[in-house]
């Protein structure tokens, strides 16, 4: 294996978390260069990067970016074409409420929220974890809501050629909360629509369902 190929697998396993197991696999010469970076980065902002508490600082940094920015390793289409099943059902499919953990590309800040997506089947359905996992693969890259937004509407039409896609998110942006104009409560809600959900109808029943609280 060559060291630009090589693997680092942190392993917790600890009795405290119930036999709960976390695997993290991180890029060698990628942590390795993030972190110098970061240790400089410290240094820049009058940060003595050699005192105690930030000894391990740039590395954790490191590999909380990679964490953050892994899904640039996945292919969202090759997700849902992974559980792709012939059905006969025609009528809206909702998952809704799906976290979304971002960086916002303009100052790499995050932002968070939530993400409802609906399709209606052209004789493909997809395993519903599938719609979160491409949902997380497009969200843990530098985005903007926007772009977000279409990325996950465009996978789905392409994977499983729908009869219609809806996606919409909410989510909060920490670049308006912590700098700039401040304001703490502003939400962001992003939609965008294909086939079926471009007619009214059909779009308002998807606005309707997502946000009910069914028992």
């Amino acid at each position: 294996m060559n060291k630009s190929d090589k693997i680092i697998h942190d392993m917790i396993d600890e009795n405290s978390l119930g036999g709960y197991e976390k695997i993290d696999k991180y890029n060698y010469e990628t942590l390795e260069k993030l972190s110098f970076h970061y240790y400089e980065i410290l240094k820049l902002i009058g940060e003595d990067a050699d005192r105690e508490g930030l000894l391990d600082t740039p590395m954790r940094v490191a590999k909380a970016m990679q964490f953050l920015t892994h899904g640039y390793d996945l292919e969202p289409k090759e997700i849902l074409l992974s559980a792709r099943f012939k059905e006969d059902y025609r009528q809206m499919v909702i998952v809704k409420d799906i976290e979304i953990y971002s960086l916002c590309e303009h100052h790499m800040i995050p932002f968070i929220g939530k993400a409802h997506v609906a399709y209606i089947p052209n004789g493909y359905i997809t395993g519903l974890s599938k719609i979160a996992r491409v949902v997380d693969a497009y969200a843990r890259r530098l985005q903007v809501q926007e772009r977000l937004t279409t990325q996950i509407k465009e996978c789905i039409q392409e994977a499983l050629n729908p009869l219609g896609v809806a996606v919409v998110i909410e989510a909060k942006h920490l670049c308006m909360a912590m700098r700039g104009v401040q304001k703490q409560n502003s939400v962001t809600t992003t939609s965008d629509f294909t086939g079926a959900f471009t007619r009214k109808e059909t779009r308002e029943e998807f606005i309707h369902l997502i946000g009910s609280e069914l028992s």
